[in-house]
């Protein structure tokens, strides 16, 4: 499903390189709930960012359901992402502008479904904020935001599904919640679920834990902890 193979990421500003990824090689099997750990710094979400095909890598190559991600053109990776990717962000990223249904929507309109607005009044549903479609993220709590980002994210059942930090800007019992959601909702789709966390209690409901630490791949097992 995921097969990322020598990757390497290096940022240079003025005379000076920074290597933020390095040989980093991985096999994700499709289904598979992998989370992603190491201190901050370590390249996690860059690592993210790279399968998702949001940026490219200084080295290495990337393929994701198929498709060889490092070779695409800009029009192809866009539609790659529609496709293929559902990306949760820890700052929710939605549009101030849209409301909470026009915001799930979007996929669905820019796929060109026809019934977008009803499938997303029914996703919101499903995440607890079906009263709450006609708000705008300003109107919302920080856990109601997250809920409307996660419904966005899984709204096309992308096959990856992708989560950097989500309960990052959420208190401890509003992110348990919201773990909660993903993994129940990511049970149903069937994707493939690969978060960046740097809590270790969620990084024990994963299948297996991946530590990054300086851009490398410092550990790779199967997690202990209790999986939900």
């Amino acid at each position: 499903m995921i097969e990322i193979a020598g990757v390497g990421m290096r940022f240079t500003s003025g005379d000076r390189s920074v290597d933020v990824l390095a040989d980093v090689t991985l096999a994700i099997p499709p289904r598979q709930f992998v989370a992603i750990a190491g201190p901050s710094g370590s390249g996690k979400s860059t690592l993210l960012g790279l399968i998702a095909g949001l940026d490219r890598p200084s080295a290495g190559r990337i393929r994701v359901a198929g498709a060889e991600v490092t070779a695409l053109g800009e029009d192809a990776l866009a539609r790659f992402r529609l496709d293929t990717i559902g990306y949760i962000f820890q700052s929710f990223h939605l549009i101030p502008t849209l409301t909470a249904l026009e915001n799930v929507a979007v996929p669905l309109e820019l796929a060109g479904e026809a019934d977008a607005l009803p499938r997303a009044r029914a996703l919101l549903d499903e995440v607890g904020l079906g009263d709450r479609a006609e708000h705008y993220p300003v109107q919302l709590s920080g856990g109601e935001q997250q809920r409307v980002a996660v419904a966005r994210a899984v709204a096309r059942r992308p096959p990856v599904l992708l989560a950097d930090e989500p309960t990052g800007n959420l208190d401890s019992a509003t992110g348990k919640q919201i773990i909660e959601l993903i993994l129940g909702l990511n049970r149903t789709l069937g994707s493939t679920l690969v978060l960046v966390t740097h809590d270790p209690a969620l990084a024990a409901h994963a299948d297996r834990l991946i530590t990054l630490r300086d851009g490398r791949v410092v550990a790779d097992e199967a997690s202990l902890g209790p999986h939900v």
